[in-house]
């Protein structure tokens, strides 16, 4: 069999341990610092004003407090609606969201060991909960074997330029393991295409948040788990470390930026028998349902 080149975005995070038990601790503060994931979240939510198809099952991973959910059981009010995440603590503040009118359903699980039945979703949704994935190839065949033919995967994820006023103050070397380092765009769109799915459309936009204190910079980064992204974080911020110094330079107007490039994806699920591409190969994947259709004419 021919090879075929497979794209593989590593994305060489701490282990999975480390990123539960940050989300454990910050689960309780979560919603008061997070402005950037429920702007972002508001913004990918509109995206969906064009999709035309009710999904009738609907996941959101990596949901966090579940504040996405919330809203999408709000707007497909028939839909059973999950929301999945790996941190219990947060999982149990998204379980609290449901209600008697509009019940949720709380996952714990990890986003690369998805618990779910094959082809069972009309829409994955995801908000800024990708890049906590080790490997986008990975993922990618994780939303193939759950997203139903024709299905939509909507999601948001972080850029490669996020934090770039950190990074720099930082001092890291670009051969660092230190900080880590967020797929590209387009690694991102041939990661899908590879799995198989079909028109994926991917764009981008940048965002800056400016605070007018450097330690409320600091305190907002550990509390939405974004500290966990540099492996030397409590060396950087201890005192007399020289950071908030460098950090000068990027000041406007007596305010401390933290640039986010965010990255926005969409992709429809692939048909059955739709090639996947590996090392091996392209590789054709039927569901056994599928098979015993054939089978019956």
């Amino acid at each position: 069999m021919a090879q075929t080149d497979m794209p593989l975005v590593t994305m060489h995070l701490p282990k999975a341990a480390e990123i539960r038990d940050q989300f454990d601790r910050v689960a309780a503060d979560y919603d008061q610092f997070a402005a950037l994931e429920q702007e972002v979240g508001g913004r990918l939510m509109e995206r969906l004003e064009f999709q035309k198809r009710v999904p009738r099952r609907i996941i959101d991973l990596g949901s966090g407090t579940g504040q996405c959910a919330h809203e999408l059981k709000r707007r497909y009010r028939k839909a059973q609606v999950i929301a999945l995440d790996a941190s219990l603590a947060m999982s149990q503040r998204a379980r609290k969201r449901s209600s008697l009118l509009r019940p949720l359903q709380a996952l714990c699980a990890d986003l690369e060991q998805l618990p779910l039945a094959e082809r069972s979703m009309d829409l994955v949704f995801s908000n800024l909960a990708f890049q906590w994935a080790e490997e986008f190839a990975s993922l990618s065949s994780g939303l193939r074997r759950i997203v139903r033919p024709g299905g939509l995967v909507l999601f948001s994820t972080l850029g490669p330029d996020s934090m770039k006023e950190f990074r720099q103050a930082a001092g890291y070397s670009e051969e660092s393991s230190l900080p880590r380092y967020f797929a590209e765009m387009h690694q991102i769109g041939d990661a899908l295409l590879a799995a198989g799915f079909t028109e994926p459309v991917m764009d981008s936009e940048y965002i800056t948040v400016e605070y007018r204190d450097f330690d409320h910079l600091l305190n907002e980064l550990e509390s939405t788990g974004a500290a966990t992204h540099f492996g030397d974080w409590a060396a950087q911020t201890a005192s007399g470390h020289g950071l908030l110094e460098n950090y000068r330079e990027f000041q406007r107007d007596g305010r401390f930026p933290v640039t986010w490039e965010i990255v926005y994806g969409s992709a429809f699920g692939p048909q059955e028998g739709a090639p996947i591409k590996t090392a091996d190969g392209d590789i054709a994947a039927f569901s056994v349902e599928h098979l015993r259709r054939s089978g019956k004419r």
